[in-house]
């Protein structure tokens, strides 16, 4: 695919996809590119379990959605382990974005799923949609597309596009900084 002052997202993901989109219009450098989402598979788990596997997710993403562009963006989501927490876990979104030879990366706030969803993950091999239908929390089966858990859990107050585009926020302080 070539690539001209494009941004290549390496997501199918609407949420994924919608907080890069609006992000750019507040970079001066960014906001006459295009974005596209491409989907790649991130190389890790389904559901990441370690600040590690998500970070090696996001840049795979990222690496593998580059082709002759610009920039590209890879996005997920994942585990990590945090002491004194109820369950030992919070979920974060890394960003990871590649210009062909550097990555450039950010991370969200951090945020605790109740007890039964990390669970569902940790003992089932769920992954956090899959173990909030189980855990009864949403019907929906596309809730990472949508308002994700995070969006249930704050009760629409911070949303999985605004989660998001806080990992986007700080992976572009050195993008906008080199």
């Amino acid at each position: 695919m070539e690539c001209n002052m494009q941004i290549i997202v390496g997501s199918q993901n609407k949420a994924k996809l919608d907080a890069v989109s609006e992000i750019i219009k507040d970079y001066p450098n960014l906001k006459d590119f295009s974005v596209f989402g491409v989907e790649v598979e991130s190389g890790v788990s389904d559901q990441p379990k370690s600040l590690e596997e998500t970070v090696q997710g996001a840049m795979n993403r990222a690496k593998d959605s580059f082709k002759d562009c610009d920039y590209s963006f890879g996005l997920e989501s994942g585990l990590m382990s945090v002491p004194n927490t109820k369950t030992g876990f919070m979920d974060v979104c890394v960003c990871a974005i590649f210009d062909g030879s550097d990555y450039h990366l950010g991370l969200s706030s951090a945020w605790e799923a109740p007890k039964k969803v990390i669970d569902y993950m940790l003992e089932e091999g769920l992954n956090m949609t899959e173990a909030s239908v189980k855990a009864g929390l949403t019907g929906n089966s596309n809730i990472g597309s949508a308002e994700g858990l995070v969006g249930i859990m704050t009760k629409g107050r911070l949303n999985r596009k605004e989660y998001t585009k806080e990992a986007i926020r700080t992976a572009l302080i050195h993008l906008e900084n080199i």
